[in-house]
């Protein structure tokens, strides 16, 4: 087991100090599709039970092995991308049932490893089921998964449905997507502002099911009074802009209606994908009150076999995924995998970002960097030589006058 500074800290920071959840989630077919491919799945991880929502939200005090929350936006087909996503909250709760909810530890290391290993068993599950059964070949599904243990949440990450904290009027993404797009944006190739218009921003470098391995994404987020959690897919994220998910969340108690309202912002927006949305509103007296040096965002947690392991080399070899697709072939609605030339433009985007890394003062820097460095200072030169040429013509025109 890996030995964490986090290991430290108890899971309730003092005496019977609790923190109280209040969340709601709700998923919508949206305005174009004819079948739902997203799930969201809530569970009581000390009971290892699932939440219904049919009568409403749910309060709930966290007890000593915490909460599960989870959003899975399928593919590969109406069939398969429905059966992906469900499967995937299915067999993440199973496997945490076996291997955290039965035991006694409630060290966050262990919470850790056991919400890495279950999405992993997930992905091996969901790829055998496609393998044995040729009707769902290429099926997969993203998973955005939360874990609270004590004060703090803990996220895997596979795929580009995303997980957002609404604090203090803002709204922060947790998670980073595994996405063409976001590659391309952190190697310098694009703005975030093109990738957002970019037809190929729904491609996604790894989903669970396609391939018999995945890497996951693991970070980690001190919790605050007040706090709220948003989990989406990008039937959301993709036409509802963070500011806006904190103006709609920010001033709202009711976390039923964070959920519909951000919803029907989705749908008047066209609707062109499914929508879903969990909400969770953080109270109790386990937590305290924000304050200025509070960093919240991407904050990695280094743990081996995943995307932050320390021990293991910055560039793994990669493989071409298995193109696959949703229902709906039209590129800007729904998530697929990328073909090879897409796999490939990733992949150099990925070398140009560790090519930046870790460079010496003294050494030559490399073409991709030159390259990049061209491209954020090129708009610059341009405007210093238009108001040079100004600064010209002004003077010729004063020297004229004289």
């Amino acid at each position: 087991m890996t030995v964490s500074p986090f290991d430290s800290h108890s899971v309730h920071p003092s005496g019977d100090r609790r923190v109280v959840a209040r969340v709601f989630a709700l998923t919508d077919v949206g305005q174009s599709r004819e079948h739902n491919e997203d799930t969201f799945l809530v569970a009581d991880l000390e009971s290892g039970s699932a939440l219904s929502f049919d009568a409403g939200y749910h309060e709930i005090t966290a007890d000593a092995h915490g909460l599960l929350f989870l959003v899975a936006d399928g593919m590969g087909g109406a069939a398969s991308g429905e059966l992906a996503s469900k499967m995937a909250g299915d067999l993440v709760l199973e496997g945490l049932r076996a291997s955290w909810s039965k035991t006694g530890s409630t060290k966050p290391t262990a919470f850790a490893e056991a919400l890495r290993d279950a999405t992993m068993m997930a992905n091996t599950r969901i790829h055998q089921h496609a393998r044995e059964n040729p009707e769902h070949r290429g099926m997969g599904t993203t998973a955005t998964i939360a874990g609270l243990l004590g004060d703090r949440l803990y996220m895997v990450q596979v795929g580009d449905s995303r997980a957002y904290m609404v604090r203090d009027g803002l709204a922060r993404q947790l998670t980073k997507d595994q996405s063409l797009m976001q590659r391309l944006v952190e190697a310098g190739e694009l703005t975030p502002e093109e990738a957002e218009v970019s037809d190929r921003r729904n491609i996604i470098l790894q989903a669970l099911g396609p391939e018999d391995q995945v890497i996951v994404d693991l970070t980690h987020q001190q919790l605050r009074k007040g706090d709220t959690l948003i989990l989406c897919s990008d039937g959301l994220s993709g036409l509802v802009r963070a500011d806006e998910i904190a103006a709609l969340t920010a001033h709202e108690s009711d976390v039923r209606v964070v959920c519909r309202s951000l919803i029907d912002q989705a749908n008047a927006r066209g609707g062109p994908d499914n929508i879903t949305v969990i909400a969770v509103r953080f109270e109790g007296s386990a937590l305290d009150a924000s304050i200025a040096t509070d960093s919240i965002g991407y904050n990695a947690f280094p743990l081996s076999g995943t995307l932050n392991d320390q021990t293991r080399e910055m560039q793994v070899t990669p493989r071409t995924p298995r193109p696959a697709i949703k229902s709906d072939p039209t590129p800007r609605q729904g998530v697929r995998m990328p073909t090879r030339s897409e796999q490939r433009e990733a992949d150099q985007a990925q070398r140009d970002i560790d090519a930046t890394k870790a460079i010496p003062l003294s050494a030559p820097l490399p073409a991709p960097v030159i390259e990049q460095r061209k491209r954020t200072v090129q708009p610059l030169f341009i405007l210093l030589g238009a108001v040079a040429l100004a600064a010209v013509a002004w003077t010729a025109m004063q020297l004229t006058k004289g």
